[in-house]
């Protein structure tokens, strides 16, 4: 790792110009302080933990809000000649589900092997006639832990599969924080977010994904799964970009890797957080790089489906706003993207919050990225992103109600179990 910092550290150059910090409103964008000469893998090797296996020749593109994110996966479907695998949190019987179920069905039946695996909590809303009508047509469609298993145990229940995958015939997949419901249609005020479409030697991993949790949950193998692994070895020498990517589906593993890139971080820590109870671990790295001249914002709802946790959020404030972080409130809907970029060379995109219940119970899967072209989209959204927002003023919020203050602190103390 000796001869890799030093190769990185000599690539970095020296940045000219108004600090962000300086800067009034939102932070503006800069020009990269990077040499373009730095290989992707370079920079893959000293943003990721060396436990991260990197796979490199992917193309990806990031895909804005279910505007952008479900036609791109609906034309994916529609196009499938082999399978089709789709693995959401949310598989709600609205008018989003009933696109996405004719879609599936259409696909079953033309003779593609099409699987869903629907969390049972997260669709607990759905009417049951929904997916037994898509079984009818061939879709062969499943909840993860109904309630039917509540025998099992509470703790057997909270682990839920919070994964947004969709594969399709190991060719195409998208991974992000999208479900299958109308919170995320074009129309209204659809809740922001981000998906990442993959092609390339990732995909098989995010397929690989989809079939362990399959296995673990039904103990149920498919042709189709025998076909890709016939696959992968030409699937990894086809590639499709220049991107190197991780993915990551270990709770510990994400988590370690944004730990790991904050704390390198010599620019730049953009962090977008739906829902943001961080630990102490957390709090610490962010108020380190903010402390060392880094600029450090983040993003985070001013309202949100789960109210009581953005009044929990509030309450880290005041502990990262006095080290020098930039705090940016989205008030236009709801925030449901778990982004991050730093340095505009690393990112993550997935369905990893930055909250205990990712961290101990839920079934994650994130994409760990090192590209500067990628990056810079994922940065330049962040702060367009940024120009929409409330920033929070130290002085101003220590002048809130004291009834406030209280609220906080008593869901503050409950944070492990929000």
């Amino acid at each position: 790792m000796h001869e890799q910092e030093v190769g990185i550290g000599s690539a970095f150059e020296e940045q000219a110009g108004e600090s962000p910090r300086q800067a009034a409103g939102c932070p503006p964008a800069h020009e990269p302080v990077w040499s373009p000469h730095v290989s992707s893998a370079l920079l893959a090797r000293y943003y990721l933990p060396r436990s991260h296996g990197v796979i490199r020749g992917n193309g990806c593109q990031l895909l804005r809000d279910g505007v952008e994110a479900y036609p791109a996966m609906l034309t994916a479907i529609r196009s499938a000649r082999r399978y089709v695998h789709l693995e959401t949190y949310m598989f709600i019987s609205d008018a989003v589900g009933e696109l996405f179920g004719e879609a599936l069905a259409e696909a079953a039946e033309r003779g593609v092997h099409v699987k869903v695996l629907y969390d049972a909590l997260g669709s607990w809303t759905s009417r049951r006639g929904f997916f037994e009508a898509l079984r009818a047509r061939g879709v062969d469609v499943r909840p993860f832990k109904p309630f039917t298993s509540l025998g099992r145990g509470l703790r057997h229940l909270l682990r839920r599969d919070h994964r947004k995958i969709l594969a399709v015939d190991g060719e195409v997949a998208f991974i992000g924080g999208v479900n299958i419901s109308a919170h995320w249609a074009p129309e209204g005020e659809a809740w922001r977010d981000d998906v990442l479409r993959v092609e390339g030697p990732a995909v098989y991993e995010l397929e690989r994904r989809f079939v362990a949790t399959w296995r673990m949950a039904f103990q149920d193998r498919f042709r189709s799964w025998r076909e890709t692994r016939r696959r992968r070895r030409a699937a990894r020498l086809h590639r499709r970009g220049d991107v190197s990517l991780a993915v990551l589906s270990s709770r510990r593993g994400i988590h370690r890797a944004y730990l790991h890139a904050i704390s390198r971080a010599r620019r730049s820590v953009l962090v977008a957080a739906a829902y943001f109870i961080p630990d102490r671990k957390l709090v610490a790295v962010l108020r380190e790089a903010a402390q060392r001249g880094v600029e450090v914002s983040l993003l985070l709802n001013a309202k949100s489906d789960h109210p009581w946790l953005v009044h929990a959020t509030r309450a880290f404030y005041e502990k990262l706003l006095t080290a020098g972080v930039r705090i940016f409130e989205w008030e236009r809907c709801v925030l449901h993207a778990k982004t991050a970029v730093v340095d505009g060379v690393w990112g993550t995109i997935g369905s990893f919050n930055l909250e205990r219940r990712s961290l101990l119970f839920n079934h994650e899967v994130n994409a760990v990225f090192a590209d500067p072209r990628l990056a810079r989209n994922l940065e330049e959204s962040f702060r367009g992103d940024c120009q929409s927002c409330r920033e929070v003023d130290l002085a101003e919020f220590r002048r809130r109600p004291l009834w406030q203050k209280l609220f906080e602190r008593v869901l503050y103390a409950f944070r492990k179990v929000l």
